[in-house]
């Protein structure tokens, strides 16, 4: 008698005319049964409205197909595309998805992580490197494969995918200062680990050519939207600065946007570049100088790397560096 009320897999075998092992290996192993009775259990499954026990079937098979992976927005199309190449990759290998947004928040992913952690996930995605010691703690104690995304890990056995942010940082100032700009500013919003290494990689920059201006730096822990990067350009612009080196393509936009309104040409006067790429940068007028990340591919190699290592296969690298493309454009 079915206590929750709930269809059993047992009747979807009787229904289908099946043994029970027979219909649990049509739904989670389709590929060792014929066509035919896949077919008929499938058939079984819909007429009973029946709903896999993932907490039993995990028990049964010390697996629960179940991959965690944690963002820090699910409104910026940065992440929208990691998590594409994420379900792209998972697409095909019977695993579910419990995604989570953390909002730049070290305390909403310790909540989030508390409560995936009870699905008994088979492995996890995170965003970057910087955790809190209670999420580096709950991680250890789980012993699960996870794999970083965004960034380079320096440990060896650590598994990343991504690229250097300081180092595209550098790459993007120096391309300012060898077209002759020097007054060139920073200006940083949100201040996540990864806006901090890429302004790091422009310190770096700035230092080696004699022309380090901790003044030049605008900075602020406000959410990074195209409205801000008109604000914090109009500040940016009374430090009087040749050229502007903004952390993310929406401050850029904004910055641009501010220009234009108020008689200051670009790149005239002011260069203005910015970091990610997104679509509308190359159809701007003028077109935005920036850096091409590789977002979807670190989300499709991420997963296949985590992929493999549930499998317990040897991964041929255990740190993936995808790299960064500098696209040259009319903004500087």
């Amino acid at each position: 008698m079915r206590g929750t009320g709930r269809a059993t897999l047992e009747e979807v075998a009787q229904l289908a005319g099946v043994s029970t092992m027979t219909a649990s290996r049509a739904l989670s192993q389709p590929r060792l049964v014929s066509e035919t009775t896949r077919a008929k259990v499938e058939q079984a499954v819909a007429e009973l409205g029946y709903v896999p026990n993932r907490a039993a079937r995990a028990l049964a098979s010390a697996h629960s197909r179940v991959i965690v992976v944690l963002v820090p927005s699910l409104s910026n199309a940065v992440f929208t595309a990691v998590l594409d190449g994420i379900h792209d990759a998972v697409e095909a290998s019977q695993y579910q998805l419990l995604i989570g947004n953390t909002h730049y928040s070290d305390a909403e992913e310790e909540k989030l992580l508390n409560i995936y952690l009870q699905s008994n996930p088979d492995g996890v995605l995170l965003s970057g490197l910087s955790h809190s010691a209670h999420v580096q703690r709950v991680l250890g104690s789980s012993r699960i494969p996870i794999v970083s995304m965004m960034d380079l890990a320096d440990g060896e056995q650590d598994l990343s995918v991504g690229f250097s942010q300081l180092d595209a940082g550098h790459t993007m100032t120096r391309h300012l200062l060898d077209k002759g700009y020097r007054r060139i500013a920073f200006i940083g919003a949100q201040l996540d680990e990864r806006t901090l290494r890429r302004a790091d990689g422009y310190r770096r920059a700035m230092q080696a050519a004699g022309l380090a201006d901790p003044g030049l730096e605008v900075m602020t822990s406000e959410p990074s939207t195209i409205a801000l990067g008109a604000q914090l350009m109009q500040r940016t612009l009374a430090l009087g600065c040749d050229a502007v080196f903004c952390c993310n393509d929406d401050l850029a936009h904004g910055a641009i946007y501010h220009c234009q309104r108020h008689g200051v040409r670009v790149p005239q006067d002011v260069a203005i570049a910015g970091f990610n790429d997104l679509p509308a940068s190359a159809w701007m007028m003028p077109s935005l100088t920036t850096v091409d990340t590789p977002r979807y591919r670190i989300g499709y190699e991420a997963a296949s790397l985590l992929l493999e290592v549930i499998d317990g296969r040897a991964p041929a690298q255990r740190r993936i560096d995808l790299g960064f493309t500098l696209r040259t454009r009319e903004s500087t």
